[in-house]
């Protein structure tokens, strides 16, 4: 039984590390937040041309926290290299919040010569009308930038702006506004 529990575990995670996943974390000086993305399509041997992700990030912010949890599918734009849409929903979890969020997000590697390393621009989008928040939430929307450089095989470094904000029920309330800083390790 021992054997083909630690035989199911390391498949799993041989298969989660060759996925091209990445996990990371970013702060500032009032902020902390932890993300993780798997691409579904390396577990589940799904070869179309659309990549399916799911995004994870949690953020402790000012005492207050909130959980994110995303599904998108991405494809490189035609016409325009380097370019990558993704479109998808999430769920944010907050005190007394519930939304599900329509989400876009849009990234750009730049063109630059060989002796730069891999940098990339990214640009993403969510909002949730009063029809898809729920508890004591009325909206919520969310906005983010983000330039992010590859330093070393594998490891990234980013900075980025994010402002996220709840309208409550009695209330409308600017959750984070705020730059950060960061760094990402993919496989």
């Amino acid at each position: 039984m021992f054997f083909r529990k630690l035989l199911v575990s390391t498949f799993f995670l041989t298969s989660f590390i060759s996925a091209e996943n990445s996990i990371g974390i970013d702060i500032n000086s009032k902020d902390v937040e932890v993300l993780a993305s798997l691409n579904i399509n390396a577990l589940t041997d799904y070869a179309n041309g659309t990549t399916y992700i799911l995004d994870l990030n949690y953020l402790h912010s000012d005492g207050d926290n909130m959980l994110r949890i995303g599904f998108l599918g991405q494809n490189r734009l035609q016409g325009v290299e380097g370019l990558t849409l993704a479109l998808g929903l999430k769920t944010v979890l907050a005190d007394n919040f519930l939304a599900l969020p329509f989400m876009i997000r849009g990234n750009y590697i730049l063109p630059l010569n060989d002796s730069i390393p891999t940098t990339s621009c990214t640009v993403s989008f969510s909002y949730a009308p009063s029809i898809l928040t729920f508890r004591d939430g009325e909206s919520y929307a969310d906005l983010r930038l983000e330039l992010d450089m590859e330093v070393i095989s594998n490891l990234h470094i980013f900075t980025g702006y994010r402002n996220i904000s709840t309208e409550y029920n009695v209330i409308e309330r600017t959750f984070n506004n705020s730059f950060y800083g960061g760094i990402k390790l993919s496989f």
